[in-house]
């Protein structure tokens, strides 16, 4: 066996002191030692020696500093001529005698709207908690010496009431503050009444006697939260109100948080922010929000609660609602009224104007950028609020510090990706744009429509809000488009290259994802890709549109009804979409004209001519892939006439023909796989094309 550790003999040493000064206190303070019951029943005698001893405690060790600078003010017990302390009142910290809050006691009592009695009670529960003479004389009162805690009825007793006092009773019973903001526990329910014993929770307790540690129990559903930045627009009106119930109804780009904090804030009140989703799921939803209560009533905190969905229990609103507490909930979605008992102040918390967005940026990024950067103008194709954008700033100066750069555009459009919700990637593949518009092969009206794409998405800000270029009918601030051409075009190309010229993630909407066969249940599906790609900074894609976005037709039957009324909903969702959407699909003739009137920008993708299918050609090969010398890209352009994405298909399977052969890429490989692309199109492989290299076409 190992050694002991002589510092830990030490300290054992220092623990059996204090046993021996604890068990030699025990034997002054108590008149019968010897007696062979004792511990079992409480005699008189015992009572009398504990109402007579003062509470100066023994110190084997040197303890906290604090607490020795509180005996040393505070005299020395009874020996200092403060006697020894009254029955019935708790002493104070290590002994002292002193009030143990009187100031957050009178806070308390204020903020809970608590009766004098209800103080008494509450001080007569708390004293086995604060002095253990009191576990002593309560069960010396209660007649069990097991039973350490008031009952009720004892409580009464002690505060000079008659028993059967049915005022006083209900201030011990649900609809009392005492009660309904958990700061009182009545246990036993199955004892009569006043049998019931009153205990106060840890929390409430260690607070009184100046303890802030939070409630443990509300880690993962609560945290309290400081106003940053200056406040939002509204903040001060909405915290000058003294609204105790307020729903700020968030637009994408909002920040109805940071305006809920600030509001409070503006009150002179801290925050704490409620994750709504997570208590309303939790099998203790109730307790919890009555804890939450408890909690910002004990630290002078308003609750910022959401975001608010609307499938919450009914119980949860009524607890979080209860007292005086500020509530300020928000959410995406309109107020119902049957959520709560209260009508709540409704406030709208629409997205930063441009110049409040650039100077949150400002205040962000304290620190070096690149020459000639402005921060609002690289990112003003995000919608971001005052703490995404503070977040998004914070993450952009770690990327540039990893390099050694200062911060620049590419770090700022890093950073503010971050901030999307992961929703979105549930119902569409997310795509990393990987490609710029060095790597598009296409007509000039064509790039010059796509550039003029990416400037709405860029100014929309601007024009659509700040211009009102698009005022009333609910209207939304999105940006549409209409990529049409056949397959192989560069439909689904040019729309990543737009994502990553803009710094965004393109989403593609999955169709298996969306359609079902069920009545209304493909509209459900659009609606939650929709709402959650209005949280997300990106651009969606609808591939194969023509499936979702048809036309309408005239009814015959049920199922030309429930289709039109898909359509109509499909209409009508594109106008209210805050997002950058791109429809792409082969057959422009099969959209409904309807959708067309909603698009921002429609763009034809031709089949390329042979100018473009000889750079699509060199392009698709690179500058990596070793090439033969009897490569013929001119021969290739002229000859077949294939798009884009045909042309891509045959140089990657030449390649990997190549590989197999170890040896470069040469005709016999080009001409392979423009065969196998003709097979897989349903194309005869014709001498007119192949000319003198048809026998490679195998």
């Amino acid at each position: 066996m190992g050694r002991q550790s002589p510092t830990l003999l030490r300290r054992l040493q220092r623990v059996e002191l204090a046993v021996r000064a604890a068990v030699a206190a025990r034997r002054e303070s108590d008149p019968q030692p010897d007696d062979p019951f004792r511990g079992l029943y409480l005699s008189d005698e015992a009572v009398d020696a504990a109402l007579a001893a003062g509470r100066e405690p023994f110190h084997p060790w040197p303890g906290d500093p604090a607490d020795a600078s509180a005996r040393a003010s505070a005299g020395s017990g009874p020996a200092a001529g403060a006697g020894p302390t009254p029955a019935g009142a708790p002493a104070g910290p290590e002994g002292t005698g002193r009030d143990p809050g009187p100031d957050r006691l009178a806070a308390l009592a204020r903020a809970a709207g608590l009766t004098p009695l209800d103080e008494a009670l509450l001080l007569v529960a708390l004293a086995p908690d604060v002095d253990s003479r009191f576990e002593l004389f309560y069960g010396y009162l209660n007649d069990d010496v097991t039973r350490r805690r008031p009952s009720v009825g004892l409580a009464l007793r002690l505060c000079g009431l008659p028993e059967a006092a049915a005022s006083a009773r209900l201030r011990l019973a649900a609809g009392a503050p005492l009660i309904d903001l958990a700061l009182l526990r009545v246990d036993s329910p199955d004892r009569p009444v006043l049998s019931r014993g009153l205990w106060v929770p840890d929390r409430v307790g260690g607070w009184l006697l100046g303890a802030d540690a939070p409630e443990p129990s509300l880690v993962g559903f609560a945290e309290p939260v400081d106003a940053a930045g200056p406040p939002p627009p509204g903040a001060e009106q909405l915290g000058r109100s003294g609204a105790r119930l307020a729903y700020l109804r968030e637009k994408p780009g909002g920040s109805a948080t940071a305006l809920a904090v600030a509001a409070l804030d503006q009150a002179g009140r801290g925050a704490l922010a409620i994750d709504l989703p997570r208590l309303a799921a939790d099998p203790q939803a109730a307790e919890l929000a009555t804890v939450l209560v408890r909690e910002a009533l004990l630290t002078g905190a308003g609750l910022v609660v959401g975001p608010v969905r609307g499938d919450e229990p009914w119980a949860v609103w009524s607890r979080l609602t209860a007292g005086e507490v500020p509530v300020l909930a928000y959410g995406t979605q309109p107020w119902d009224p049957s959520w709560t008992a209260g009508a709540p102040v409704q406030v709208d918390v629409v997205p930063l104007s441009a110049a409040a967005r650039a100077e949150a940026w400002r205040a962000a990024l304290p620190g070096p950028v690149a020459d000639g950067l402005d921060p609002a103008a690289a990112t003003a194709q995000f919608v971001l609020g005052a703490p995404a954008i503070r977040r998004a700033a914070s993450v952009a100066v770690q990327l540039a510090a990893a390099t050694g750069e200062p911060v620049g555009a590419a770090h700022l459009r890093a950073g503010a990706r971050t901030q999307n919700a992961a929703g979105l990637e549930r119902l569409a593949r997310r795509i990393v744009p990987e490609v710029g518009w060095d790597d598009l092969v296409l007509p000039p009206a064509t790039l010059s429509l796509l550039h003029e794409l990416a400037g709405r998405a860029r100014h929309r800000d601007l024009v659509l809000r700040e211009w009102r270029m698009r005022p009333g009918g609910g209207r939304g601030h999105g940006v549409a488009a209409l990529f049409a051409g056949d397959s192989g075009t560069g439909k689904t190309m040019s729309a990543e290259v737009m994502a990553g010229s803009l710094g965004l993630d393109l989403y593609t909407v999955n169709l298996a994802t969306v359609v079902d066969k069920y009545v209304g249940e493909t509209e459900k599906n659009l609606e939650r890709i929709f709402g959650e790609a209005a949280g997300v900074n990106g651009v969606l894609l609808f591939d194969e549109a023509d499936a979702i976005f048809g036309k309408r037709s005239e009814v015959r039957d049920a199922h030309d009804r429930y289709a039109n009324i898909e359509s109509a909903y499909l209409l009508q969702r594109m106008e209210t979409f805050d997002g950058l959407a791109v429809l792409a699909t082969n057959l422009r003739a099969n959209l409904d004209e309807a959708f067309t009137r909603r698009l921002d920008v429609v763009v034809d993708f031709p089949v390329p001519d042979e100018a473009a299918r000889k750079a699509l050609w060199d392009r698709c090969l690179g500058d990596r892939v070793p090439r033969a010398p009897d490569v013929d890209l001119g021969f290739l352009a002229e000859a077949f006439e294939l798009a884009g994405g045909h042309i891509r298909s045959a140089a990657v399977t030449a390649g990997y023909l190549a590989a197999g052969a170890g040896r470069p890429v040469g005709m016999t490989e080009l001409i392979g796989a423009v065969g196998r692309e003709y097979r897989k199109l349903g194309r005869l492989t014709l001498e007119s094309e192949f000319g003198p290299y048809l026998g490679l076409a195998v």
